[in-house]
């Protein structure tokens, strides 16, 4: 006999596809929830690559993230999701008719909420930077940049789904502008620089390949998800994906005081961040320790102290500062600051998270 499902089961259907599994009801993973938000204080800090098993909620957190966000300002339907046009974003893209009308005009602001955007694996360099739009070419005559996938991602997250099968071409032009915040295209015959700062987060399953250890280490912190192996967080877990399922906005209710305890940790710590301070006896220590662990370069020294501070502002209660960081913040976010920075020896049989773990 054929079932039919009611309005009321189809409405929460639809809600629970366009809602995000609340960030704070997320049970466990605690390093990669840590590392996301200690992005969002410190964009500086230079992203988050998230490796572990399948279906361990790594997508879920990262779409979770943006909903605990304050929302942001932005020009009124700005594809940049600029919040001011001053001189310093002069050099953007004047192609667009629109462009040339709102610069010479009071500009309006509205509220949106951080971008999230998924970048799909067969994604060609064109969808992602942008390039001519054809369109306009083709019926108007016209010379127009078509925005990609980097200006939408503009104040938010670009987010990228095993990272380690995408083409290492991509994942470089990624980490540059990741790195420099902006987006530079020149082709077609066009010239366009616009902003691109967001917080690049990068999953993928080890057992499908590693990325190459250059790559790797342009990625600032290194989150380790496993499988829970406590059966009570894994009943946990059910009961609270069924009661999504069953009413989101029910559950999302349910945990709004949660998150909206966590949002104010969120604004507290990027207020008073500029007001943390590194004593040197602490920052030494960091670099013995890089220079112990033999790592290469100095983007171990910049992460681990840059994580350090956040994470110092994210624990303080201060209404001001200024604050110590203590070498404890320190040795706190050394593995995920440095694991996937070690030199990889073929014959080495100690886990990168132990050798971290000696050198402390």
């Amino acid at each position: 006999m054929a079932t039919h499902s009611t309005p009321h089961a189809e409405l929460n259907a639809l809600n629970a596809l366009n809602t995000s599994f609340p960030f704070t009801a997320i049970v466990g993973q605690e390093e990669m929830k840590l590392c996301l938000l200690l992005n969002v204080i410190d964009p500086r800090i230079g992203g988050v690559m998230v490796m572990g098993h399948r279906g361990t909620g790594k997508s879920t957190t990262v779409r979770a993230l943006a909903d605990v966000l304050p929302a942001i300002k932005r020009i009124e339907g700005d594809v940049y999701n600029r919040e001011t046009r001053d001189g310093r974003t002069q050099d953007l893209s004047l192609l667009n008719s629109h462009e040339s009308k709102v610069k010479s005009q009071k500009v309006q602001l509205e509220k949106i909420p951080v971008p999230v955007v998924d970048l799909p694996l067969g994604a060609t360099e064109d969808r992602v930077c942008g390039t001519i739009d054809i369109e306009a070419a083709l019926t108007r005559g016209e010379k127009r940049f078509a925005p990609g996938l980097l200006a939408q991602a503009n104040r938010g997250f670009l987010y990228i789904d095993e990272v380690n099968l995408l083409d290492d071409h991509l994942v470089d032009v990624l980490l540059d502008v990741a790195a420099s915040g902006w987006n530079v295209v020149e082709r077609e015959g066009i010239s366009i620089k616009h902003p691109a700062r967001f917080v690049l987060v990068g999953s993928g399953n080890p057992e499908e390949g590693e990325l190459r250890p250059q790559l790797l280490d342009r990625f600032g912190l290194h989150a380790r998800i496993t499988t829970i192996t406590n059966v009570q967080e894994r009943v946990e877990i059910v009961k609270r994906r069924r009661a999504f399922d069953e009413n989101p906005a029910a559950f999302m209710q349910m945990w709004e005081p949660q998150q909206q305890q966590l949002r104010k940790r969120i604004v507290h710590a990027q207020k008073i961040l500029h007001e943390v301070v590194m004593p040197d006896d602490v920052l030494l220590r960091a670099a013995e320790l890089c220079m112990k662990l033999g790592i290469d370069g100095h983007r171990g020294e910049l992460t681990v102290t840059r994580a350090a501070c956040a994470y110092a502002a994210f624990q303080s209660k201060a209404a001001h500062g200024p604050i110590d960081v203590k070498y404890d913040d320190v040795k706190v976010m050394a593995t995920a600051a440095l694991r996937h920075r070690l030199r990889r020896d073929p014959l080495e049989i100690v886990d990168s998270d132990e050798r971290v773990a000696r050198a402390l």
